[in-house]
């Protein structure tokens, strides 16, 4: 007889999440795992249905419970939903993450022939309409993402950091639990201290989680701004945590900016690095298309745009306080008391 697979808690920061939300559990309860399985939604301040369906998802299966995120930071519902979940494998999906069906089971495999503290895989986005599929294809394209293997692929070995990701629960615990101050990069700021204490973080593209992009131009936008101001906080709070994939962006909003001003105020021949930045994300946009819809192909490099220079803006105006405001905090621990409350 096979050995019995570990029991998992899938845990999930949720805000605002009805339109995939059912979905997602679905994705979730559907897996072909034969391990006992928990799933802790932490419900943030939502002002949709989420609640609601969140609460029906509870009434239909025992295996699903919710817990109050009244801060609606994502740090702070994950580090809920870890309290508050039971079982020594954790893996953490987005309200809008729909795993693949052998999910799960792939990854229990992989943190045993590793011995990974953390594996994880492909962040792959699909879209839903023509924007939509115009992000997924900037998203999982080098020139949108760089050499990112969560995004674009590759081959399995140790990572600095993977999307989402499967963790045991001993290394959660030892690391103190995700840093609630980081509102953004909470994934790379935690699989940094994991690897800074000797733990290896596992990438494999047998993973892959299918990712909503968001709906419009400026939610992209400000996602990305936030991605680049709270990677500027993750490089000043660790020492040595930056490369130059991340400088790349900050550095073309920088060369873009002066082309304009030098453009405009010296000589029109600066108006050339602008000029062939336009042109290097549309010829890029041409593989990156492929198989999409002519509307989907034209709304790629403006998707590209709001990626690079979003995120590298976000990056530049990153203010010193809020690595300050990091680093005067303490971390609060997911370790549950002796009785496992």
């Amino acid at each position: 007889m096979p050995a019995q697979q570990p029991a998992v808690s899938v845990i999930m920061p949720v805000l605002d999440e009805e339109r995939h939300l059912r979905d997602s559990v679905r994705h979730i309860l559907g897996q072909e795992y034969g391990g006992e399985m928990e799933v802790v939604i932490a419900l943030g301040p939502s002002t949709d249905r989420t609640d609601e369906i969140a609460a029906e998802l509870v009434r239909e299966d025992p295996r699903v419970v919710t817990v109050p995120n009244p801060t609606g930071r994502t740090p702070a519902a994950l580090n809920a939903a870890i309290q508050a979940s039971r079982h020594p494998i954790v893996v953490r999906v987005d309200g809008h993450g729909m795993l693949s069906p052998n999910y799960i089971a792939t990854a229990v495999r992989l943190l045993e022939e590793t011995g990974a503290q953390n594996v994880g895989g492909i962040m792959h986005a699909e879209g839903e309409n023509a924007w939509e599929d115009a992000v997924a294809a900037a998203m999982t394209s080098r020139i949108g993402v760089g050499n990112a293997a969560f995004h674009t692929g590759g081959k399995a070995g140790p990572a600095d950091t993977v999307y989402l990701g499967v963790f045991r629960r001993e290394a959660l615990e030892a690391a103190g639990g995700y840093n609630v101050e980081f509102i953004r990069a909470q994934d790379w700021e935690l699989n940094f201290r994991i690897r800074e204490a000797g733990g290896l973080i596992w990438f494999s593209p047998e993973l892959k989680v299918q990712y909503r992009p968001r709906p419009s131009v400026r939610a992209l936008a400000k996602q990305y701004k936030d991605y680049g101001r709270w990677r500027h906080v993750v490089a000043r709070y660790h020492a040595g945590s930056i490369n130059l994939r991340y400088l790349a962006p900050p550095a073309a909003v920088c060369a873009i900016a002066a082309g304009v001003v030098l453009g405009a105020a010296v000589t029109p021949w600066a108006f050339v690095v602008p000029a062939g930045y336009l042109a290097a994300i549309a010829v890029g946009s041409v593989p990156a298309g492929k198989g999409l819809s002519p509307k989907a192909r034209l709304r790629i490099p403006v998707a590209l745009a709001t990626m690079h220079l979003c995120w590298g803006y976000g990056f530049l105006t990153s203010p010193r306080s809020l690595a300050a405001k990091v680093i005067a905090s303490r971390r609060p621990s997911v370790r549950r008391d002796p009785a496992g409350l």
